[in-house]
């Protein structure tokens, strides 16, 4: 009876598990890059050179992650430098934004409109999507906005890559951005949640 017991307990952890990666769009599609696509938060603003978020990731997965990082940019200029994020013939894309447009006081919809736009052209290039949500204090709006999108789409999200971190000085650069050792956390976040889904 035990043995039957535990059978049917892996044959339920087997389909879940198989159930939730079916929902993630092109999970085995043959593109080869990692990119991650955002801004200050991706490019790495406030830490050395080769500690950006997606450098960490880079030595953690034992691949290159393409750093395609903009300080300073909102969600709504983003899908203009999708061009550059497909040319990458991209297998797996980290979509890090919404920051700028909550500190500029930039409408919501608006950023996820443009999110969603993205995630569409990634998908539709035949890669699998990431929406990574910053999770900084006050965001909370945009972080159920982000999972919720994430669901609706198909898209692996990754949630809160600045929770504990933001309000603890040992981590940050400056009144925003991590430092080194900051960005080795959102690196391993990213990671943990990433990695079920490469190839």
């Amino acid at each position: 009876m035990k043995k039957w017991i535990g059978l049917l307990l892996v044959a339920a952890c087997a389909y879940y598990f198989m159930k939730d990666t079916a929902e993630i769009k092109n999970l085995h599609n043959p593109g080869t890059a990692v990119v991650a696509f955002g801004d200050s938060l991706t490019a790495g603003y406030g830490a050395p050179k080769g500690s950006a978020y997606p450098a960490v990731l880079a030595a953690k997965l034992g691949r290159e992650v393409v750093n395609l990082g903009m300080s300073g940019e909102p969600a709504a200029h983003a899908p203009s430098r999708l061009p550059e994020v497909l040319a990458q013939n991209p297998h797996m894309v980290l979509i890090e934004f919404g920051a700028n447009d909550f500190m500029q006081n930039r409408r919501m919809e608006d950023a996820l409109a443009a999110v969603a736009e993205i995630v569409d052209a990634v998908q539709q290039a035949g890669a699998v999507a990431v929406i990574v949500d910053t999770g900084a204090p006050g965001m909370g709006h945009y972080s159920r906005a982000y999972k919720k999108l994430a669901e609706e789409k198909g898209a692996v999200f990754v949630p809160g890559i600045l929770e504990g971190i933001f309000n603890k000085r040992q981590y940050k650069s400056d009144m925003v951005h991590p430092n080194a050792a900051g960005y080795e956390i959102v690196a391993e976040r990213v990671y943990e949640r990433i990695k079920p889904y490469l190839k």
